[in-house]
């Protein structure tokens, strides 16, 4: 099979509502593109099933009772792509060299099919050729032992499952390195370090009976038509019952607009659309903090005017009833149902569970309102209107995702999220909580049972009990740190579960030149990608069973088990007939190179690969309050439960409070503010792909078909830098002029998207990001604003 032709591209078409028929007719295309019109259908009806396989897409929750087709479009989409009848088998490989693949565009890669047999690099050919399992492990061992443990990285995408994960982490922290990096460091890092600090929790407290529970729904920063889309039928259940949902996010996307659900027969023939938000708040990119620092200002002056001097002892408030100002401020106040019991704020709550009110109550009064509004793209009395839903509401649920955590600001952004949610006591009570919406299938349970390059995080003493060894104590790195080692020669091997990292990562062009010295590069993967095709001095990939497929080891056939962002876990039984009789498990590729590495560590590696359930007895030894009855407890309908003490308000933190945490600012310090030339970038997912996986050439929900390589602009922007809809720019990073940075041959696409902004497809677009562009505590890779400037382009087309 060669690479595909390219087609014209087609812009501008109406989109429709999420779901509906196009999501029925983009189905149907795949599982036909696929060969699989016939297994397809009869596999998904397994998919998300209490005793069926878990998606390998996106991370939500599997509800208890399931809808007779738990799946959505995406979701369908990446079972037919890795169910797929194609084969990327030796005879391709025999019929390309790595040089010309590396031409090909990311769909062509991964169209090719299922990798089918292990396969070295030959150098002489440039080709993979066929390798044995015995010998791929034995040279992998012995590079491995030649190289110190701190320049070798062990990174994990986020679909392996916790018994994967587990034994990976192990095989790493045996061989002495916690280079345990994952993709939780490029998307929900910011999470990870922002929640400990503020509630004691490193993931969200929602449940999925909050959406039931809850009156009002804050939805900022996720796109749910894209990202998450069987989330769309818990919006939708709330909106029915009359939950309104206040959205903040700068493109208005169809997701969180209008929903026909392609399971209900009523809708589907009448066209009746869900209109999902009830108020939809274009906040620029970038302007988040500043929003929320709105409502939160409205909410404080409105309890302020409503108790006056009074107030001071709680707050600090210096507010007077006869002040003119403060008389406008009782106007509004006037105007919340909150005003019946006399405050606003949850004062007991706050008083009995919280620390640092004080300072950033005084830091949202102190914030002026034209500042906010500058940089929000707010006005005054849309961040009002929004206080006013939430002053309203008696149990509101805080959803947010990457398009808070990938910011140079990102922890400070969840924060803030905290902070708004604590005002009215949103924390720990039915329909209140936090959700934060992670991306791949397992991207939260892999950190929950050790892939972390924090040793503080992992239970190092319990290990090394458990194992007779001893672990290493240093900190590893994170997936900025890694390409810094990688730029740098400082790191030697690269062990890959899964994933696109160079895909994934910043600085795309330096980091594709440094991969190739590298000594050695692992892939273990289902279907071929450009990480793979640019490789090390030694290079292997390891073709592995999927994990929809039929895993049958000594022990009989097995089944793995995942975290869902709603911290469940849930167990996976694969249904599908493995590609081909040549794959290995991951856990069986994992004890392989263990096995031919390691020469310290008791760990029955043998057992554990013929019988799963004994991986996690070994998890439940380790984390025994977490995984309390594992095996029992595996199919539980719902999954079971994570304890966090948050949900029951128990605070987990150094002085056993939740914290207000003031951010220190409101927006990045570039040293492009103010220049009108400067657009503010964001990276976005087409409807079309899940991460680095691009399922094909098209965004339905924005209207794009056939390309990819496009830059969406509002109109006004477009008329006033002198280009207009269509023109041909190269984008240029305007920070760090030391190294040009620029993509070309972008088509210009005028989009309702807020002033001063813009966006472009990632990775399409990661060559622009430094890799020094990132949140300073979490070390997430800031895709969602970057500082840009547009010119003319002199590249040809290419799509």
């Amino acid at each position: 099979m060669t690479a595909k032709p390219r087609k014209t591209p087609r812009i501008g078409f109406d989109s429709g509502p999420a779901g509906g028929w196009g999501s029925a007719k983009s189905v149907g295309e795949i599982l036909l593109r696929e060969h699989i019109p016939v297994s397809g259908p009869a596999l998904l009806a397994h998919q998300n099933k209490p005793d069926g396989y878990m998606c390998v897409s996106c991370a939500w929750a599997k509800p208890a009772k399931t809808h007779p087709l738990e799946f959505c479009e995406n979701g369908a989409k990446a079972t037919a792509w890795e169910t797929t009848n194609q084969r990327a088998d030796q005879a391709f490989f025999e019929a390309h060299t790595l040089s010309e693949l590396e031409g090909w565009r990311d769909h062509d890669l991964e169209e090719q099919g299922r990798l089918t047999h292990p396969m070295r690099w030959d150098q002489t050919a440039d080709k993979y050729v066929p390798v044995s399992w015995a010998a791929a492990f034995e040279e992998i061992g012995r590079e491995l032992r030649a190289i110190s443990p701190e320049k070798v990285e062990f990174y994990t995408s986020g679909r392996a499952s916790l018994e994967t994960s587990y034994m990976y982490q192990l095989f790493a922290r045996i061989f002495g390195s916690n280079n345990l990096p994952d993709s939780s460091n490029m998307c929900h890092e910011s999470s990870s370090v922002a929640l400990p600090e503020s509630i004691g929790a490193s993931v969200g407290t929602a449940v999925l009976s909050d959406f039931q529970n809850c009156d009002c729904i804050f939805y900022i920063g996720q796109n749910v038509g894209t990202s998450s889309p069987r989330l769309l039928h818990d919006l939708q259940d709330a909106v029915d019952r009359g939950v309104k949902i206040v959205t903040f996010n700068p493109l208005r996307e169809p997701g969180l607009k209008r929903f026909i659900n392609p399971q209900a027969p009523g809708q589907m023939l009448t066209g009746k659309e869900t209109q999902i938000s009830s108020e939809y708040y274009q906040v620029r990119n970038g302007g988040d903090i500043a929003a929320m620092f709105g409502v939160c200002k409205a909410l404080i002056e409105a309890d302020d005017a409503l108790h006056g001097s009074g107030l001071s002892k709680v707050s600090g408030s210096d507010a007077k009833p006869d002040d003119p100002a403060n008389a406008a401020a009782v106007a509004f106040a006037a105007s919340m149902r909150a005003v019946d019991s006399k405050h606003v704020l949850d004062h007991d709550f706050i008083t009995e569970h919280t620390s640092g009110f004080d300072e950033f109550a005084a830091a949202a009064r102190r914030y002026e309102w034209p500042e906010l509004e500058q940089i929000s793209g707010l006005t005054r009395a849309q961040m009002r209107h929004a206080a006013r839903t939430y002053a309203a509401s008696d149990a509101v649920l805080m959803v947010y995702g990457m398009g808070l955590t990938q910011h140079v600001l990102g922890v400070q952004n969840v924060q803030m999220v905290v902070n708004l949610a604590l005002l009215r006591g949103n924390i720990g009570k039915p329909g209140a909580n936090i959700c934060a919406v992670r991306g791949h299938s397992n991207v939260q349970g892999q950190r929950t049972v050790g892939i972390t390059e924090k040793p503080d995080l992992a239970p190092l003493d319990k290990l090394a009990e458990l194992y007779h060894f001893d672990p290493p104590r240093w900190k590893g790195h994170t997936t900025v740190e890694v390409c810094k080692a990688i730029l740098g020669g400082e790191s030697r091997a690269f062990i890959s579960l899964g994933g696109n990292f160079l895909r994934a990562a910043p600085e795309t062009t330096a980091m594709e030149a440094a991969w190739r010295k590298l000594r050695l590069t692992v892939q273990i993967a289902t279907k071929l990608n450009r990480s793979h095709v640019i490789h090390g001095e030694i290079a292997y990939l390891l073709p592995c069973l999927g994990r929809l497929e039929i895993d049958k080891q000594a022990g009989g056939p097995q089944a793995v088990s995942i975290e869902s962002s709603l911290a469940h876990f849930h167990g996976s039984r694969g249904r599908a007939t493995p590609a081909s009789p040549e794959l290995l498990s991951e856990p069986a590729i994992i004890a392989g190179m263990a096995k031919a590495t390691l020469t310290q560590g008791n760990v029955p590696w043998d057992h554990w690969v013929a019988d799963y359930s004994e991986i996690r007895d070994a998890i439940e030894r380790t984390y025994p309050e977490t995984f309390k009855g594992f095996n029992q407890r595996l199919f539980q309908p719902g999954g079971f439960p994570r304890p966090l003490p948050a949900r029951e308000r128990r605070w987990v933190t150094p002085n056993g409070k939740a914290n207000f945490i003031t951010p220190p600012r409101l927006f990045p310090q570039f040293e492009t503010v103010g220049d009108e030339q400067v657009l503010h970038l964001a990276t976005l997912r087409s409807n079309d792909q899940f991460n680095t996986t691009i399922y094909g050439y098209g965004d339905r929900f924005r209207g794009v078909d056939g390309t990819r390589r496009v830059v969406f602009l509002n109109t006004a922007d477009i008329a006033r830098l002198g280009f207009v809809d269509g023109d041909r720019v190269d984008l240029v990073t305007a920070i760090d002029p030391q190294t040009k940075r620029m993509i070309s041959g972008f088509r210009i696409v005028a989009y309702d998207i807020p002033r001063g902004c813009c966006a472009a497809y990632y990775p399409e677009a990661n060559p622009l990001f430094p890799l020094s562009h990132h949140d300073e505590k979490a070390k997430t890779p800031a895709y969602k604003l970057l500082p840009v400037r547009l010119s003319r382009s002199d590249a040809a087309p290419l799509e």
